[in-house]
């Protein structure tokens, strides 16, 4: 084990000491700490947390005013109140207070929401309060506490070992060792850092084997974990949906680059004011760009969380609801999720004429993990099929006092069974093996003649089946996993989890949703074979462990291609399934609530557990499930779908538009003598614009963009707006002519012509690009989204002929402007919409090699995990043959604002 540098003094001393001289330092004992006691050092010691996710103001409102060209803009303005133009100023002034106030209150707004989402994910553990064993919340754990710990348990706090059993801990969290650690709670001898911290867990490891009871030494930001981890700050890697973000806005920058330097340049040549001129370029700048596209993302997906969580899904990241929308391809477990979850005990079926059924079941009683010692355990060690045989009316005749148990090998992942060492009345000690029927077979030495025929017939209809094998051990005190041999089938413990009754409904949803169902268990594969036939779920064949093993990384993704069960699989072999599928160019999804299921979990691109999981599970996904269900987890993908669609309505209207207005403004500040409208006014109009469209998270959605995933492709941004901006800036140019060779317009009246005619043309357009189909007819936009569009229009309307318009800059308008400007409104979303046409049909024409997209992959994956608002935060480590790029397979719908089922090959 490498030596852990970071142990604090406290917790090094402690794992020197005995167990009694650790309670008596903490003031505590076996009995553990009364409630008045834990509130008292609660109130001392505050909550078991590293960090919380409380929204905060002021990190908010510095993103806000973190943009370059803001910045400039109101150093600009200020430079320009001090030269006398006051009055402009002070409007750009109180336009860009309004643009940050508004970006800002959404924006914290969706913090608030993610505030709420990860007070609903929580983590408890049993801790001892009062002599009595009970759950409580981790936040809740206190210095003194006494803590009991199980397998796929991540550890609480800092804990000093009082008793444990075969106990290995993962501290690679901590330490970069891959190996779990043994751990025990006798006192290191020596040097601590030579000897380590055998006799400690420390926060944020996992229990991978085993069981504990510990005192609580450290907690929060006092444990070792929590002192590292804010040491490193909170850095959240990026996903793909924040890259493609990225470059969207590296595509307006360069435009607003470009045109911002030739209009300043052109403005000083034509000798303009040089205040004026820069004052005007940055305006450009600021108008091409759409300045509330942050809090247009954050509304969109604090909408969705808020939609989502009452739909019993929870997304532990905001920016991974787009994720959830990509997946194509899902891996699940099956129990609970295709079956009901309810195991029930039916029945034993002893292996030969001298082993009774009731003898059988008593042996499968004998060979758990809980203490039955003292009594019936209520949780039977956290074993569903333990607890299903300890609630059969037959275990109401069972007599723990006639048994001893002296010692036990926990269930573990790699040998798949239990052993236990027992001696009865008489003094006999016997070994007693339960587990999965193929591992203990493979360790009896006497199988009776018929057994496996037995074994085959219970697979075929669909029965979970654990085998019971025993051997006689006299003058044993002790067993070690090389005693499990040379031993004799007793028999088999039948067990029945029924197919759920609506999950051949849900498989159906998710096949409507262009999403694979794959099946990963550590059952037996005729039984998982039953299950998805009963379903009427298409496999495509099965792959079993052994299987997994023999094939090379190249012949196992062919093959888990075809494969739809994949069945014995281990944590490891489901990790490396799913990294094969992910080399196929799948976005893979993997539902899994077990301490095997953590690995795959943070392999797999969007990780998917339920509130019941394990905290390992729970902590390695990105998305949990209130319930699990298949139904559950499509709603899910159809809201990440649906946000990401609404999302890229803003960015094709902004791009479009802004670049058309902010194109037309360029040309004519050229060919007129004075500038075709004031800096404040184009902020205004950007003001307008953007505030109008912050309904647009709540648009309704086509069901033709929710059919299949859609991503970020700035190439089709970029020929979109540039089929787009130029029809904007013909009828822009058209405006121009109307108020100066109609109208003969004065500059005040030329301005308030145009700026309305702009702000009218480039919000209602969002109601012909928001969809593929004929608007209002095949296609009506939410009502928010109608009621405010038309109100931005009002009031754009309103301010020219109001008592603001000589402050802003307006001279009053003729009444026929109103009736060409009607018409002009007709004739530009007439316009737009036959082009709409033509470029969607041109989109789906071309041939694969011009449709051809390369995706980055996730590089979010897991640099750094962050679990809700625990008191850890695990961080696995990055897996190493995680690629940057996927190659997308064949057949996916081409990327754009709206998947319309057309497909291209793509490399």
């Amino acid at each position: 084990m490498p030596d852990l540098a970071v142990a604090t003094d406290q917790l090094a001393e402690m794992a020197g000491r005995t167990a009694a001289q650790v309670l008596l330092d903490l003031k505590s004992d076996e009995s553990g700490l009364s409630s008045a006691e834990a509130d008292r050092r609660l109130a001392r010691w505050g909550p078991n947390t590293v960090r919380t996710h409380k929204a905060e103001v002021w990190p908010v409102l510095g993103r806000q005013l973190r943009s370059p060209i803001l910045i400039l803009l109101i150093v600009t303005a200020g430079v320009s109140l001090v030269l006398g133009d006051a009055v402009n100023s002070i409007i750009i002034g109180v336009i860009l207070v309004a643009s940050v106030g508004l970006g800002f209150s959404n924006e914290f707004r969706a913090e608030r929401a993610a505030e709420a989402l990860h007070s609903r994910v929580s983590h408890s553990t049993i801790v001892v309060r009062d002599g009595v064993p009970r759950q409580i919340p981790v936040t809740g754990i206190v210095p003194g506490d006494i803590v009991h710990l199980v397998l796929g348990a991540v550890v609480p706090a800092d804990i000093r070992l009082l008793s444990g059993e075969d106990l290995l801990c993962d501290e690679s969290i901590l330490t970069g060792e891959s190996l779990p650690v043994p751990k025990n709670p006798a006192p290191v001898r020596g040097s601590t850092r030579e000897a380590g911290l055998a006799s400690c867990i420390l926060m944020g490891t996992v229990v991978r084997s085993g069981s504990a009871k510990g005192v609580v030494v450290a907690t929060g930001a006092r444990a070792e974990f929590g002192r590292i981890a804010l040491g490193l700050g909170e850095r959240q890697p990026q996903t793909e949906f924040q890259i493609g973000l990225r470059r969207f806005s590296f595509l307006l920058l360069q435009v607003a680059v470009v045109l911002t330097t030739l209009i300043f340049v052109v403005n000083l040549l034509l000798r303009r004011p040089l205040i004026e001129s820069l004052l005007f370029s940055l305006a450009i700048a600021v108008g091409i760009t759409p300045q509330l596209l942050p809090a247009v993302v954050s509304t969109s997906l604090a909408t969705g969380t808020r939609e989502l969580a009452r739909r019993k899904v929870l997304v532990k990241r905001l920016v991974c609801i787009e994720d959830l929308g990509d997946m194509d391809l899902l891996v699940t477990d099956k129990t609970g999720t295709l079956t009901e979850g309810r195991i029930s005990y039916t029945g034993t079926v002893p292996a030969g004429p001298d082993a009774s059924g009731d003898g059988v079941f008593v042996l499968g009683l004998l060979a758990t993990e809980a203490d039955y010692t003292q009594g019936r355990p209520d949780a039977a060690g956290g074993n569903p099929l333990d607890l299903a045989l300890w609630e059969a009316p037959l275990a109401k005749t069972f007599e723990p006092n006639c048994y001893e148990r002296l010692d036990v090998i926990p269930f573990d992942h790699e040998r798949r069974m239990i052993s236990v060492l027992v001696r009865g009345t008489d003094g006999s000690r016997r070994l007693i093996t339960k587990g999965a029927p193929e591992d203990v077979l493979a360790r009896c030495a006497n199988i009776p003649p018929g057994a496996q025929d037995l074994l085959d017939s219970q697979f075929r209809v669909g029965s979970r089946v654990v085998a019971v094998a025993v051997r006689d051990l006299p003058g044993a005190s002790s067993i070690e996993p090389a005693d499990e041999k040379s031993m004799t089938l007793a028999g088999f413990l039948i067990f029945l989890d029924r197919p759920k009754a609506h999950a051949g409904t849900s498989l159906e949803r998710l096949a409507s949703l262009r999403i694979s169902v794959k099946v990963a268990t550590g059952d037996n594969a005729q039984v998982a074979e039953k299950v998805c036939a009963d379903l009427g779920l298409t496999t495509g064949g099965t792959l079993t462990g052994a299987d997994v093993d023999r094939l090379s990384d190249q012949e196992l993704a062919d093959a888990a291609g075809k494969a739809g069960i994949f069945a014995r699989v281990n944590p490891e072999q489901k990790a490396r399934i799913i990294r094969q599928l992910r080399r196929n160019g799948h976005a893979v999804g993997f539902l899994g609530d077990g301490v095997n299921d953590a690995l795959a979990l943070h392999h797999a691109d969007i990780g998917i557990s339920v509130d019941s999981a394990v905290d390992v599970a729970k902590d390695a996904a990105d998305v949990v499930l209130l319930d699990k269900d298949l139904g559950v987890l499509a709603d899910g993908v159809m809201e990440g779908r649906r946000i990401f669609a609404n999302t890229i309505k803003y960015a094709l209207m902004g791009t479009s538009s802004n670049f058309g207005n902010m194109f037309s403004a360029a040309t004519a500040s050229v060919f007129l003598s004075f500038l075709p409208m004031l800096p404040g006014q184009i902020l205004l109009n950007n003001l307008l614009y953007d505030a109008g469209q912050l309904a647009i998270p709540g648009d309704r959605v086509d069901k033709e963009q929710l059919v299949a995933p859609s991503h970020w492709n700035i190439g089709f941004i970029r020929r979109f707006m540039v089929l787009f901006g130029p029809i904007s800036s013909l009828f822009d140019f058209a405006t121009f002519a109307l108020m100066l060779f109609v109208f003969q317009a004065a500059p005040g009246q030329f301005r308030a012509g145009w700026f309305i005619e702009s702000i009218a043309t480039q919000t209602l357009i969002i109601f012909a690009i928001r969809t593929r189909r004929v608007p209002f007819v095949r296609s009506r936009p939410s009502a928010g989204l109608l009621g405010a569009s038309l109100a931005v229009v009002a009031v754009g309307i309103y301010l020219p002929l109001s008592p603001l318009a000589p402050v802003l800059g307006f001279d009053p308008l003729p009444a026929p402007f109103f009736l060409a400007l009607f018409g002009m409104i007709v004739a530009y979303l007439i316009v737009v919409e036959v082009a709409k046409l033509w470029f969607f049909s041109r989109a789906a024409q071309l041939p694969p090699g011009e449709r051809r997209r390369t995706r980055e992959h996730h590089v979010h994956r897991r640099a750094a995990r962050f679990s809700a608002p625990v008191p850890v935060r695990i961080l696995l480590p990055k897996p190493a043959s995680r690629p940057r790029h996927r190659l997308r397979r064949p057949g996916t719908p081409i990327s754009g604002p709206s998947g319309d089922g057309k497909t291209a090959n793509r490399s």
